[in-house]
């Protein structure tokens, strides 16, 4: 059987035309599981497991269905996602409800509405590796036509996710700076006022400010704006 390509290069056009700086991490990946949905032949519900070092979740999906399953995976530690992304390889099970892999999470799939099922690793970056996740409501969804679109939308959508995560995660990573930099800033700003109101040290202005801080139980960063801001009020 052979599937028109007209659908998986429009959905190729759609991810290549998603602006990362106008979308969140987990809106980028939404959207890629929705256009997997939709391009993909056979697929009832898509979901994108992800794997840090602090372990596997689903990041995104597109119904109960594949988030469900999913986590069953996660809570076993094994399945056909988690294999899929541990070896970044396509790991298919055509036919769940005869498919005895995985202490029987195959079983509980086809119980569930899930006839056949498609993982595909996804390579994103060194410390982070994924999967993308096809659910089919019927055994032999996907033929050989449809692995190959399959690994296809895959290779594509994991350079859309490596270029979104490492834009993402270096943006926070300059905001965190920035937000380090600005508080030293106002810091030092409160600890000059102090010397020069209370004729002492740096340090002295600095424990100073420290017990302000304890003592009203709030941020070393707030005590030391709340008090360049009222010195600049005054006449």
């Amino acid at each position: 059987m052979t599937h028109d390509h007209t659908d998986l290069l429009a959905a190729f056009a759609d991810l290549g035309n998603t602006k990362l700086s106008e979308h969140s991490l987990d809106e980028i990946l939404s959207r890629v599981a929705s256009v997997a949905r939709r391009a993909l032949p056979g697929a009832v519900d898509v979901s994108i497991t992800l794997v840090r070092p602090s372990g596997p979740y689903t990041a995104a999906y597109t119904g109960d269905l594949a988030l469900k399953l999913d986590e069953r995976q996660y809570e076993h530690h094994r399945g056909p996602c988690l294999q899929a992304a541990a070896e970044q390889s396509t790991v298919s099970v055509p036919d769940a409800a005869n498919d005895s892999r995985w202490a029987g999470w195959a079983l509980r799939a086809a119980a569930a509405g899930a006839g056949s099922v498609l993982s595909v690793g996804l390579p994103i970056i060194d410390e982070v590796s994924g999967a993308l996740n096809i659910y089919g409501g019927r055994p032999h969804a996907f033929d050989d036509d449809a692995i190959g679109l399959a690994q296809s939308f895959a290779g594509y959508a994991a350079v859309a996710l490596a270029n979104a995560y490492l834009y993402h995660t270096t943006a926070d990573m300059v905001g965190h700076l920035q937000a380090a930099m600005d508080s030293r800033a106002v810091i030092e700003q409160a600890k000059g006022m102090i010397m020069v109101q209370q004729r002492c040290s740096a340090e002295e202005a600095f424990a100073l400010l420290t017990r302000i801080s304890q003592n009203s139980n709030r941020k070393l960063r707030d005590v030391a704006a709340a008090l360049v801001a009222d010195i600049r009020s005054r006449p």
